[in-house]
């Protein structure tokens, strides 16, 4: 396998042609992360230029109030912020290849929705999604806007926020929240968590059993915008090359399954996935 460059046009283009060979005629499998957001305007995790974070852990989330008060805090404020972004380019490109019948089903890493808003529809969200919120206790799940509703109704101030900075996962760092009032579930009173898989916890098993069919019902994995430095993304492609499955990854810098890819682009997404789009579809 080689890697490819973006200051050297003619490899790129050389990459390019690789792909499509390796894609081309095969059923495939779609795995991203964040990278494919970016140009949505919402931040990466680990890129250049990165913003330095702290992810909440479950075990803190449970077991330490302060710290709870503060992630719904920062986690309501990202989630407002995050219901302004849009799907890009890359996602579109991505969707018309689904409609196209060259993708069979898509796996994300990410909880911002994006995929599902430009019109993908076989989308296993491996890390759960910010629509919903889960009681911890009895399971009630319900949408987060009532949940978003209860907060700012106790919280006035949080509807009328100054301006924030967006995290990756839909977080931001609150300046303040040592006084705010989290609500309860409504049926038996226990804590809410929203439906997004933290630092700690397991990936729900029925959710990693969707995401391994999509990658055993394909000939050919494509990863976009991931470095593969969370593990239930990385054996996803451990198990696809175990089937002998054509891979191209599509990502800028090292990522931890290039040794097991066909084809590795050292690109943007965007770009990179409309130029496959337009060869395939």
């Amino acid at each position: 396998m080689a890697a490819v460059g973006t200051e050297s046009s003619e490899l790129a283009a050389s990459q390019i042609s690789r792909a499509l060979e390796a894609l081309a005629g095969r059923s495939i499998a779609v795995l991203t992360g964040a990278g494919v957001s970016t140009d949505s305007g919402i931040p990466d995790y680990r890129g250049d230029g990165s913003p330095r974070r702290t992810p909440m852990t479950f075990q803190e989330f449970t077991g330490d109030e302060a710290k709870r008060r503060r992630y719904w805090v920062g986690s309501h404020l990202g989630w407002r912020s995050f219901s302004s972004t849009r799907p890009n380019r890359g996602h579109r490109a991505l969707a018309a290849l689904e409609a196209a019948g060259k993708v069979t089903g898509l796996v994300t890493q990410n909880v911002d929705g994006l995929h599902l808003r430009a019109g993908s529809r076989e989308v296993v969200e491996l890390h759960g999604d910010m629509r919903s919120v889960s009681c911890l206790s009895c399971g009630t799940r319900v949408p987060r806007e009532l949940v978003a509703r209860r907060l700012e109704g106790d919280n006035p101030a949080l509807a009328r926020p100054d301006g924030v900075t967006l995290g990756p996962d839909g977080d931001v760092l609150p300046q303040s929240w040592e006084n705010v009032t989290v609500p309860g579930c409504t049926v038996c009173g226990g804590m809410l968590k929203p439906d997004v898989v933290f630092f700690g916890e397991l990936v729900p098993a029925a959710r990693t059993r969707a995401a391994e069919r999509v990658v055993d019902e394909a000939e050919a994995l494509l990863v976009a915008g991931s470095s593969l430095a969370v593990n239930s993304g990385l054996r996803l492609v451990s198990r696809a090359h175990r089937r002998r499955s054509r891979i191209v990854i599509i990502n800028r810098g090292a990522t931890k399954g290039d040794s097991r890819a066909d084809v590795k682009i050292d690109a943007g997404t965007t770009e990179t996935l409309e130029v496959l789009a337009s060869a395939l579809v």
